[in-house]
């Protein structure tokens, strides 16, 4: 019987370690990138706060299973696409110092595509908080 599969040394706790130091400046990397935006752009800190006063009132009104995943899904994916919206207003300030109508278009766009998201964040907020304030 081959015990070294399961044991803390074998070669699947030596793959796994592998695979997790080659990641690692992954990691580094995307925590830096989730520090520049917090330090540098007003509406990720403002997502932040929502989602705070978000996660506390779903403590407080003691929301379901299914409601918290609901929650954090919103509040995860809000926030991704905050950090891709940031990352296309710099890219696009990387490619020009001028005026460019499409530098405009992409940074307009990218903008609304945040927008529509936080609309439909609020209505869903709305639908899973309301009723429980209310009722």
């Amino acid at each position: 019987m081959n015990t070294s599969r399961n044991s803390p040394t074998g070669p699947t706790t030596v793959k796994l370690l592998s695979v997790l130091r080659s990641h690692h400046i992954s990691f580094v990397h995307a925590a830096e990138g989730i520090k520049t935006a917090v330090l540098s752009q007003p509406n990720f800190r403002v997502h932040l706060t929502l989602s705070f006063l978000a996660v506390s009132a779903a403590w407080y009104l003691h929301l379901s299973q299914v409601e918290w995943a609901i929650i954090l899904y919103v509040i995860a994916t809000g926030l991704a696409i905050e950090l891709l919206n940031t990352s296309i207003e710099y890219t696009v300030d990387l490619m020009t110092d001028e005026y460019h109508i499409l530098a405009k278009f992409a940074k307009d766009t990218a903008a609304g595509a945040m927008l529509v998201y936080a609309v439909f964040s609020v209505i869903i907020a709305g639908i899973i908080f309301l009723p429980k304030l209310f009722l």
